[in-house]
């Protein structure tokens, strides 16, 4: 049988984003009101953490300049802006973004805004692993219905993800519930990115499909998001080390 030549294209892209260490696989997002409390919160935590997302709050308070700066320092940002628009607007979007020096991006996996996506890598070059966003972890099958999907989540994931693979993305964003279904789906093409963490112990807040870090690490993540149970921490930096612990004992 001949090789598929887009299947290798994808598998090279999946591996050269693909976390090295337990603690590249530990994204925190911050997740606060002020760039000055972002700042303190890097500065309590650096070297404890793969990847900084910076997420819709912050960028209205500065945080694109300040993502820009982090990326500058040497950090791995990931840049939660969750694109969707007509196509020159999701292209042009990627172009700049990829020019800021990001690591990561999201876009909602809706195929025409992935393809969008791509094309504007594409032209802009960079080593920025575009994601595409499947269901949003807040979101269970009643939400679904109520925006007028029929299916489940699963259903809908398992969609988004063979997309996303098609459109040539790099990754994709889910909750760890469903990442068997995505890699029965997509195969190890794509890395994959899971909100909705929070250790034993933590208040689930407004995420309704969670799990612990141990927990999706072994049902297949490679990366996992965590905000508030490391931001409102106490010690921010001890929460970090407590994450990567158990992530490196769940690998």
């Amino acid at each position: 049988m001949q090789p598929d030549p887009q299947t290798d294209t994808l598998e090279r892209t999946a591996s050269r984003f693909a976390p090295a260490t337990a603690r590249d696989r530990l994204m925190v997002g911050l997740d606060v009101p002020t760039v000055e409390e972002a700042r303190a919160i890097v500065e309590r935590t650096k070297g404890a953490v793969g990847t900084y997302k910076i997420g819709m709050q912050l960028q209205f308070a500065g945080g694109l300049a300040f993502a820009e700066e982090l990326a500058r320092e040497g950090h791995s940002i990931f840049l939660d802006v969750k694109l969707l628009d007509i196509d020159n607007t999701v292209m042009k979007g990627v172009e700049n973004i990829a020019r800021m020096g990001m690591r990561f991006v999201t876009i909602h996996a809706y195929p025409k805004a992935m393809r969008a996506a791509v094309a504007g890598l594409a032209a802009a070059g960079g080593d920025l692993c575009l994601l595409g966003v499947t269901v949003l972890t807040s979101m269970d099958e009643d939400d679904l219905h109520d925006a007028g999907y029929a299916g489940g989540v699963e259903d809908l994931v398992r969609v988004r993800a063979a997309d996303a693979r098609v459109s040539g993305m790099g990754g994709i964003v889910c909750s760890p519930h469903e990442v068997g279904v995505l890699r029965e789906a997509v195969g190890p093409s794509l890395v994959t990115v899971t909100p909705g963490i929070r250790p034993a112990g933590s208040e689930a807040g407004d995420q309704k499909r969670i799990m612990t870090p141990g927990d999706a690490i072994r049902a297949g993540a490679d990366y996992i998001v965590v905000a508030r149970p490391v931001v409102r921490a106490p010690d921010p930096r001890a929460a970090a080390e407590a994450i990567v612990a158990e992530i490196d004992a769940a690998l």
